[in-house]
């Protein structure tokens, strides 16, 4: 019953560092994400920037 009680303590804390770092990389992690989406909608952005200059997607 111990072996068992220990192995989901490990893993718990475990769990509880991988959301730490996630949480800490997140912001990093979305703006690579809006790169990348901007990246793949250039022509799109391009178009639309021809009736509004200067438009960008919203960053959040």
């Amino acid at each position: 019953m111990y072996i068992a009680y220990s192995a989901l303590q490990l893993s718990s804390i475990d769990n509880q560092e991988n959301i730490k770092i996630q949480t800490e990389h997140e912001p990093l992690l979305r703006y690579q994400a809006y790169l990348a989406a901007c990246a793949k909608y250039t022509k799109e952005i391009a178009d639309i920037q021809k009736y509004i200059p200067g438009w960008m997607p919203d960053f959040r």
